[in-house]
């Protein structure tokens, strides 16, 4: 698949409604709306009605005299999210967040049938953000043409809503993939931001979302070569490259890597590293950049890359001796996929929660890795 550059905006897009205190004031505005005025209000009213009917859940979260631009609430936990974006389910509404699969994702189904049959129709989706604003996406079609309306709710003092600010953008192309991601992309598109927006609307099993996120979700496609090699325990040393440490750390502690002098204690690097892979203390220290004199390994940053592929389980094996099996897709939203490759990792869970990667196997199906994946190592 050919990978084209992303278009920058123009002075011609400029916001046309949007207050710069809305969350989305940033995406380019189209000047023609494809919804009249007293539809904006109705939607408005709706969703103003749906943030009143989870009130209860921010009344002891709000910050006295936020910022506009803010959400106005503090600390807004996960299971504050999920329960948010169920409530607002069992209202009828499609609602998602993060951790959560979505709710009534029939009526995106629906309303994708009717774009494909050339048919007028329109979805609202429900967004909880994780500093609690609630985004709420209005995509319609009609004239033949897509327009997203967007109304962002953010929280005032008592836990009431508000409406923070409303955009309307024109949209380019929608996707429903086989495996049920509704993918995405705006007319114009904002320079380094992704291409493509997405959603997983189809739900994952929970099963296979609890592996993702505690095998899977904290490794790159891009960094290193733990997802991009084949590898086992008899070539494990092409996978080691020192900006891993930072990933597989983070997976350890559930914390962010913190440095003194950019050198980490070589007891600590060997202690996680010969836990997490089948490695020597002599292969990490002739491949990681240990030093002697100090006894410790220099620290490599990673560098983000914008908006890479990621990996979710879609089934998995325990085998007789204690391992798991995983059968991991590769998903890659910024190019319409969501099975770019498929990776076969085998993991021991060790009794305090630990575990190790024991090898890898990856297959590329719709699209190729990344050169700098290739080649790294």
């Amino acid at each position: 698949m050919e990978i084209e550059d992303s278009e920058t905006v123009t002075e011609e897009e400029n916001d046309t409604e949007t207050s710069i205190d809305s969350a989305y004031w940033f995406i380019p505005q189209s000047s023609d709306c494809l919804i009249s005025e007293e539809e904006k209000e109705q939607l408005q009213n709706m969703v103003l009605s749906a943030a009143e009917s989870v009130k209860e859940i921010y009344k002891d979260v709000i910050i006295t005299d936020a910022a506009n631009y803010s959400s106005g609430v503090s600390e807004f936990t996960s299971e504050q999210r999920k329960e948010v974006a169920e409530q607002l389910g069992k209202a009828g509404l499609v609602s998602t967040e993060e951790d959560t699969n979505m709710q009534n994702h029939e009526k995106i189904e629906t309303f994708y049938a009717d774009y494909l049959n050339g048919q007028d129709s329109m979805v609202t989706v429900f967004e909880v953000h994780r500093d609690g604003l609630i985004g709420a996406v209005t995509f319609i079609y009609r004239k033949e043409q897509l327009q997203t309306y967007y109304i962002g709710v953010r929280w005032k003092e008592g836990g009431m809503p508000e409406i923070q600010g409303t955009s309307v953008s024109n949209v380019a192309e929608i996707k429903l993939t086989e495996k049920g991601y509704f993918i995405y992309a705006y007319e114009y598109v904002i320079a380094h931001a992704s291409l493509r927006q997405y959603w997983r609307i189809e739900p994952l099993p929970e099963d296979c979302r609890e592996l993702t996120e505690k095998y899977i979700s904290g490794l790159s496609y891009v960094n290193y070569n733990v997802l991009v090699k084949n590898w086992d325990s008899s070539n494990v040393e092409d996978i080691l490259i020192p900006c891993m440490y930072e990933d597989i750390y983070r997976i350890y502690t559930g914390e962010n890597l913190k440095t003194e002098g950019w050198k980490i204690p070589a007891e600590e690097y060997e202690k996680i590293m010969t836990t997490y892979f089948p490695v020597s203390v002599e292969q990490l220290r002739e491949h990681c950049e240990y030093d002697e004199s100090s006894n410790s390994y220099e620290y490599e940053m990673i560098y983000a890359s914008p908006y890479p592929p990621f990996g979710e389980v879609v089934d998995y094996k325990k085998n007789a001796d204690g391992t798991i099996t995983l059968i991991v897709d590769g998903v890659w939203p910024d190019y319409n996929s969501d099975l770019a490759f498929r990776n076969t990792v085998v993991v021991q869970p060790f009794a305090d929660g630990t575990f190790r990667y024991l090898s890898n196997s990856i297959k590329e199906i719709e699209l190729e890795l990344l050169p700098i994946a290739r080649t790294k190592g």
